[in-house]
Order: structure tokens, then sequence, then C-alpha cells
């Protein structure tokens, strides 16, 4: 496997993970105002290939964040809610899933930039062997 044909194959892993990850913080978002709702997280993993030993990057099962308590909320009139007025929301912080989807979206960038350099790299160098 060539280092150009390497380097895609990273860079392309490294876009998959990243998609996943932002659909999972897409998720989180959308549901914050979900009762009961409990965010997603993922972790990411490096996968060896086999012959060339290419390393590339596969997301983790995805959990739930049950280390974070759900939030109370008063709310006598909410039908969810027990005998003192409270039901779970989510444990869902937007502030951190606004910052996670951020920091995502700039890796998927910088793979998607790294993709199409080694692309092109790639096919100067078969022009000119062509010639």
């Amino acid at each position: 496997m060539s280092d150009f044909s390497k380097s895609l194959s990273v860079s392309a892993s490294g876009l998959q993970a990243q998609a996943q990850r932002l659909r999972h913080l897409s998720e989180n978002i959308s549901n914050a105002d979900t009762p009961g709702y409990r965010r997603k997280t993922v972790a990411f993993e490096t996968a060896f290939g086999m012959g060339d030993a290419v390393s590339t990057v596969e997301t983790g099962r995805v959990h739930l964040d049950r280390k974070t308590d759900l939030e109370r909320i008063y709310d006598p009139q909410h039908p969810l809610a027990d005998e003192t007025g409270h039901y779970d929301g989510s444990n869902v912080n937007l502030l951190i899933e606004l910052s996670d989807a951020r920091e995502a979206q700039r890796s998927y960038e910088a793979n998607l930039k790294m993709f199409e350099q080694a692309r092109k790299m790639s096919a100067g160098l078969m022009d000119l062997l062509r010639r």
C-alpha cells in the first residue's frame, strides 16, 4: 500500500469517526428537553490494519452517560411529575454539547483537508509517472 493510500485511508476513517460523533452530539442537543434522556457518548479507538499495519480511527460503542445525574425539574403540572411535583429531565448540558460539536466539526474539516491534499498529491504523482 502506498503512502498516499495510507494517508487517504487514515483521513477517511477520521472523517467517518467525526461524522458519527457529530450525529450523536446532534441527537443529544435535539433531546436536551426530553424527560429522562441520557446523553450519548462515543469513544475513538485505533484499529490496526493488516499487511502494512495502517492504523485508522474507529468509533467504539455508544454509551449512555450514567455518571451525570438527571436534572430534577419542579413542575407540578407536568404529567410525569411525582407527588412532590418533580420529574427527571435530561443530563444534557448544551454548552458542553455545542463545544464538543465545534471540536468535532473542526476535526472533520481538518481530516477533509488532509484527504484532499493527499488525493491531489497522488494525482500529481500519477501525472508525473505517465510522462
